[in-house]
């Protein structure tokens, strides 16, 4: 995960490496991290651009398990969290 401190409130982009054969599977892949980071979004600080970046593992990972590796990646960035 790359980020940076803005001054607009908190956005998120998220990315899946080519290593993931397939357009079908990378579209999953991004889908998949795109609902963790909404299950995992209380840990975000509020004034935040981020990029997640998916590899192989987004693909095959349970879900609850992807939702808490970003959980506890969102938890290590310094700042407030915004509490939605």
């Amino acid at each position: 995960m790359l980020w940076r401190d803005t001054d607009t409130p908190c956005r998120a982009g998220f990315a899946v490496t080519r290593q993931i054969r397939g357009s079908v599977r990378r579209n999953r892949a991004r889908r998949r991290l795109r609902e963790a980071f909404r299950a995992a979004r209380g840990a975000t600080p509020p004034r935040a651009a981020l990029m997640v970046v998916g590899k192989r593992g987004a693909l095959d990972a349970p879900l609850g398990d992807l939702t808490e590796q970003l959980r506890r990646a969102l938890a290590a960035l310094p700042g407030p969290r915004g509490g939605r």
